[in-house]
């Protein structure tokens, strides 16, 4: 009976500490601060850069996909998207051993006034990835991974950006006299 008391205590004890050690959820990126409540994604449908940033904000909750331009706050324009293969070293036959795989994005938001809340900013991406041509179809498939990969991690940074723009403030501006 003593035993059972015992581990008892020390359940609700262990139990109390994990709960005040301040451990909290995730949550979502985008937070509630934006300066807008819908987007406008000036990005092809077709692009799967686009399918994953579409599916993410929906996930989020926290803003409106707008079909149109004109309908939305903000937009967000994806103005370069480049992937590209670096040869990184060769070997003492003069082949390739390691590659270096970038994916350069550049974006900018734009408020529905045509004011830029994100001047043109540009991202980039790198992984190195080691190459054996005896090994081509499986190194074919690791770059496809890596490739996906980054634009995931590219995904969640232009969310964490757009977190972060501030709102402007129209009212500051310096008025003409007559």
């Amino acid at each position: 009976m003593l035993k059972n008391r015992r581990l008892l205590c020390i359940a609700l004890a262990s139990t109390v500490m994990l709960s005040a050690c301040g451990f909290k959820l995730r949550g979502s990126i985008l937070g509630n601060n934006l300066p807008f409540k819908s987007i406008y994604l000036a990005v092809p449908e077709t692009s799967a850069l686009g399918i994953e940033l579409r599916r993410y904000i929906r996930g989020s909750g926290e803003l409106e996909i707008k079909d149109r331009q004109e309908d939305a706050e903000a937009t967000l324009d994806i103005t370069n998207e480049i992937r590209d293969k670096v040869i990184l070293s060769l070997n003492s036959q003069g082949r390739v051993r390691e590659y270096v795989l970038y994916y350069r994005v550049t974006i900018r938001v734009r408020d529905n006034k045509n004011v830029e809340l994100l001047a043109p900013t540009q991202i980039v991406l790198k992984r190195d990835i080691s190459y054996n041509e005896n090994q081509v179809l499986a190194k074919e498939t690791e770059e496809a991974m890596l490739y996906r990969d980054m634009q995931t991690d590219l995904v969640q940074q232009i969310l964490r950006r757009m977190a972060a723009i501030k709102p402007v403030d129209t009212s500051a501006a310096p008025q003409a006299t007559k």
